[in-house]
């Protein structure tokens, strides 16, 4: 009797299908979320101890502490990067919320909008692209924003800029 077994790419692929529905909540994917928030405001505080907890505890990215100056180091060479990770992550997931919800902010021109002429059609148009793609989006351009930040910082605070965590980011 001959049986047949699911093909290796077929499985490959419905893994994959997976893990990309899953991640959005995942307890990881909003730790990095935090951390890309966080690190704007903890990085401009040249402490290289603060600075060191928030990548522990939010990414698991052990940091050895370096020499004096590189905490100031730092906060000067990271502070770009991290106001950007910090926009772009508020801005991607407040876009989630806002178009699921779009018909609590459309005036009464639907029409043109998006998906339009019909208000079903906007309203759905809104919350597959903007609010499912954006939700199914975040969390992978968020780990791929904090793992800069994380290799940013351990090659600037740690000695000499090995890296010691195996890390979750």
């Amino acid at each position: 009797m001959a049986t047949t077994h699911p093909s290796r790419p077929a499985n490959a692929a419905l893994l994959a299908v997976r893990r990309i529905v899953r991640e959005p909540f995942t307890a990881a994917a909003w730790r990095r979320t935090a951390y890309a928030v966080l690190a704007l405001p903890a990085g401009l505080v040249p402490v290289g101890r603060w600075q060191r907890a928030l990548l522990r505890r939010l990414l698991g990215v052990r940091v050895p502490a370096g020499g004096r100056g590189r905490p100031l180091l730092h906060t000067l060479a990271a502070t770009p990067l991290n106001l950007v990770v910090a926009a772009v992550t508020l801005y991607g997931w407040s876009l989630v919320p806002m178009n699921l919800g779009w018909p609590l902010r459309v005036g009464d021109d639907y029409a043109s909008a998006w998906g339009g002429p019909t208000f079903a059609g906007a309203w759905a148009f809104h919350a597959v692209v903007g609010g499912l793609g954006f939700l199914l989006l975040m969390p992978w351009l968020v780990r791929g924003m904090t793992a800069v930040q994380a290799r940013l910082a351990t090659r600037v605070l740690g000695r000499g800029g090995k890296r010691t965590g195996g890390g979750r980011a």
